[in-house]
């Protein structure tokens, strides 16, 4: 029920990456502004919109599914409304309204700003009209450096645009934990040739270091102790602004903040690693040795085929690089399997690498044809269940490598934040090593510890593992 002055109760399922879990939160923190009372449970809600995820098909399925879902509630008579917001709304917005038409409404990007009314239109039997998607990258000049004059006419999701005076970040924490994703920036300029991101979520734009920074000291008075910096290209930061060195400058800084323990630095591209950006990373303290790099393939002729740069002699010798400054650092990636093109002998080259890297943790991902993007169109497509079968193998091979790379971690001390109690091992807590990103790679398990309050950083020896989990004995 809601109470006098509430315009109704909204609950937010938010999929896909933790892009998506910002923009999420700073929609939460739009709606609480005008009068909306968040709740956690679609089942609990007036209005349930649910953020999508447009990157690949089955993230679109699942999307779908979770819509489908959330509609089924309103037969139960609390929910009355489901909107559907995000990067699928935005790249297909009428088309899957009327594919869709159990979602209320299909909203893009540059309805954000005006959400709240929009969910009150909704709920009173109006019509408000689908999104019409276009291709995002026009809306800002060609020239990074002539987009910040024109940012302020782009909705920018995550961004913070048009915070109240009395509300310096607009954004509402909607996950109870020690670690949050802050955005440092939004869209990519890169033309991957299996990636659609670009034409929904437009081109590069860094957002300015005070308002990252003002973000990150709201994180932590909330008791945020981990900040993940997130983009859709960390390493092209600043190019917009003039300076390429302003991510360096800037960590730093955020490190310096008071509860920030941990700083973390994703979605790196290879090709843009620069030396001074190992070199910071690697020395300033609160910086985490986790190093998040977009390889996808290690074929040379393959990864010319993606549009992307780079081989297997270039990674090792990047991995090398990284390693001779933080020998204990954690590397993961992400690789694209029976990508059009792709024969027995890159599929072997990609073994060889994966073999020779020891990587902590590896992301494997078959192929599938994105609308507008050039892949679509490229020759040498393959089998569905040759696909899947690579996938398989490649799977195989790199849990074996990873379950491997962690056993290289017995005795090890390393440094545990915090993160809660182990519902299976009511003798045990959950936390992350420094080399362990959030949700994305694997935990440590801290055994037969004395009670540590989350937030709370343990140093510990390693004593064993499952797969890529760790089992650490707390030293202190």
């Amino acid at each position: 029920m809601t109470t006098p002055g509430e315009l109704g109760t909204v609950a937010l399922v938010t999929l896909g990456c933790t892009r998506n879990e910002v923009d999420s939160e700073e929609l939460a923190g739009r709606l609480q502004a005008s009068g909306w009372r968040l709740v956690s449970d679609a089942a609990d809600a007036d209005v349930a919109v649910v953020n999508t995820c447009g990157f690949i098909e089955q993230a679109k399925k699942d999307s779908i599914d979770t819509i489908l879902e959330a509609s089924a509630l309103k037969a139960a008579g609390r929910t009355q409304a489901v909107v559907a917001v995000g990067c699928l709304a935005e790249r297909y917005g009428e088309e899957l309204a009327q594919e869709l038409p159990e979602a209320d409404a299909v909203l893009g990007f540059d309805s954000y700003a005006a959400l709240s009314g929009h969910l009150r239109t909704v709920l009173a039997g109006g019509h408000v009209a689908s999104h019409t998607p276009s291709d995002r990258r026009r809306l800002l000049p060609i020239s990074p450096a002539d987009r910040e004059a024109a940012s302020s006419m782009v909705a920018l999701p995550g961004h913070g645009q048009d915070a109240a005076p009395d509300l310096p970040v607009t954004r509402e924490l909607l996950e109870d934990r020690v670690w949050a994703p802050l955005k440092i920036a939004s869209g990519c300029d890169r033309r991957c040739s299996f990636c659609a991101i670009p034409s929904f979520r437009g081109a590069f734009l860094s957002r300015r270091p005070t308002e990252v920074l003002a973000e990150a000291r709201w994180l932590a008075e909330r008791g945020v102790r981990e900040l993940l910096l997130v983009s859709e290209n960390s390493t092209s930061y600043g190019k917009d602004l003039g300076d390429l060195a302003l991510l360096e400058r800037m960590l730093p800084e955020l490190t310096a903040i008071s509860g920030i323990e941990r700083v973390r630095v994703s979605y790196l591209q290879p090709a843009e690693v620069r030396p001074a950006l190992l070199d910071a990373m690697a020395a300033t303290p609160g910086v985490m040795p986790w190093f998040d790099l977009s390889f996808q393939h290690a074929s040379p002729t393959l990864l010319r085929r993606m549009r992307r740069f780079g081989g297997e002699d270039d990674f090792l010798t990047l991995i090398e690089q990284i390693r001779r400054r933080s020998p204990l650092a954690g590397v993961r990636s992400n690789v694209i399997v029976g990508f059009p093109g792709e024969t027995e002998a890159d599929l072997a080259q990609l073994e060889s690498f994966l073999t020779q890297a020891r990587l902590d943790v590896v992301g494997v991902f078959g192929y599938s044809d994105e609308e507008g993007t050039e892949a679509l169109g490229l020759d040498g497509h393959l089998d569905e269940d040759e696909v899947r079968a690579r996938v398989e193998h490649i799977t195989g091979l790199v849990e074996e490598l990873m379950a491997q790379r962690a056993e290289d971690r017995l005795g090890e001390t390393v440094r545990v934040l915090i993160e809660g109690p182990d519902e299976d091992r009511p003798d045990a807590l959950i936390g992350r090593a420094e080399h362990q990103g959030p949700d994305v790679d694997g935990i440590s398990i801290v055994l037969g510890a004395d009670w540590f309050a989350p937030g709370t950083t343990v140093v510990a020896t390693v004593t064993g593992t499952d797969g890529v989990d760790l089992e650490v004995e707390a030293v202190s």
